[in-house]
């Protein structure tokens, strides 16, 4: 028989927090990546929406010969259930025709959380009758804002 040492094999608590603190670093470097890429991805998704919302408006002027808003784009099938929902990726969407509802629409994009960390957008967009897509940082989009593409 042999005789066991009377050392048992193991970590010692030095090395597993040594082992913690090497993966909280790792994290701390991940994590904010992370939702930077998720931020950039709502954005890239509001965008398509708002290019979506902007041709459906034109497409159901050209059938019923007015702008309508979400409920009336969802209800045609010109877009589907879940952007006329009015929530999708992290933006909340409104479209509404203007006040001569042959001529005019706005259609509009915001962050559902636009301040923090866990912002899931920081972009505020915008689309009308023109189909130019503007945006604004911060603050809800005008006529007069930044285009996308430009």
């Amino acid at each position: 028989m042999k005789k066991t040492s009377g050392k048992n094999k193991g970590f010692s608590l030095i090395e597993l927090l040594i082992v913690v603190a090497i993966i909280l670093i790792i994290a701390a470097i991940a994590i904010p990546n992370l939702l930077r890429a998720r931020r950039s991805a709502n954005e890239g998704s509001a965008t398509a929406s708002m290019r979506t919302l902007g041709s459906g408006e034109l497409l159901y002027r050209s059938t019923n010969g007015h702008f309508t808003d979400l409920a009336g784009l969802s209800a045609d099938s010109i877009i589907d259930n879940v952007l006329g929902s009015g929530v999708k990726s992290g933006y909340a969407f409104a479209a509404t025709p203007g006040t001569s509802t042959d001529l005019e629409f706005v259609a509009t994009g915001t962050p559902s959380v636009s301040t923090g960390a866990t912002q899931s957008g920081a972009r505020f967009y915008r689309v009308d009758e023109t189909q130019v897509i503007r945006f604004a940082v911060g603050a809800a989009a005008t006529s007069g804002s930044g285009a996308i593409g430009n």
